[in-house]
This record gives C-alpha cells, sequence and structure tokens, in this order.
C-alpha cells in the first residue's frame, strides 16, 4: 500500500485519553494518575494492517482492584476500525485510532460500570 511505513502511538496518548474519559463518564469518584485506594490497570496493543483500507486493531487488557493487592477482576477489550487508503502522514492515524481508543473505552468501563457492586463490597 502506498504511504508510511513507521506508526506512531506514545503510550502517553493512551493515557491522557484514559484518564480524560473516564473523568468524564464519571464511573468512579476522582480518577488520576497517581495511586488511589483502586487502581485500573491497563495494558494496550495496537496493530495495523492493510487490506484496501489501513485496519487499525485495539486490545486492551485491564484489571481492576485495590492497590497493591490482586486485582478483583480482569477485562479484555478489542476494538477494530478502518482508517484511509493511503497514509502519507502519520497524523493520518489519529482519527481511527482516536475512534478504536474511544470505542474500547466504551466496551470497558461497560463491563466495569456492570460489575460495581465487587467494587463496592469487595470480592467474594
Amino acid at each position: 500500500m502506498p504511504g508510511i511505513a513507521l506508526l506512531e502511538w506514545p503510550a502517553q496518548d493512551l493515557r491522557t485519553a484514559a484518564i480524560d474519559y473516564i473523568q468524564s463518564r464519571q464511573t468512579f469518584g476522582s480518577v488520576g494518575d497517581k495511586p488511589a485506594d483502586l487502581t485500573l490497570t491497563i495494558k494496550a496493543w495496537l496493530t495495523m494492517r492493510s487490506r484496501n483500507n489501513y485496519h487499525y486493531s485495539l486490545r486492551l487488557e485491564s484489571a481492576l482492584g485495590p492497590s497493591e493487592k490482586p486485582p478483583i477482576k480482569s477485562y479484555l477489550v478489542e476494538k477494530e476500525t478502518v482508517g484511509s487508503s493511503v497514509r502519507w502522514i502519520t497524523a493520518s492515524d489519529q482519527t481511527p485510532i482516536a475512534e478504536a481508543v474511544q470505542a474500547a473505552l466504551d466496551d470497558l468501563l461497560s463491563q466495569i460500570e456492570a460489575d460495581h457492586l465487587l467494587y463496592r463490597n469487595g470480592p467474594s
């Protein structure tokens, strides 16, 4: 496929997007990147492949639980978005990556919200 071979996605972009999204969704009383009573750990993998258009796949492996203790529950989210057929600059990746991050965070937070009693009452 024509275009550039480099895919740039700094970890700080995901960290900022996750914190901003979680704050706006108000799932938790407060959100930050410092240690707290409850910690959400997110490991992310972003892959890009080309067919007729570029496809971006985002996998989030997450765990939530009390700080300094094993997590109460783990979550897995995988989302894919489609970009343009040509990449001339890495900025062309921003929109499809942002869409994948938004969809993945929507799914992740929906799962966490469905489990809210686990985090209020602790593990059984």
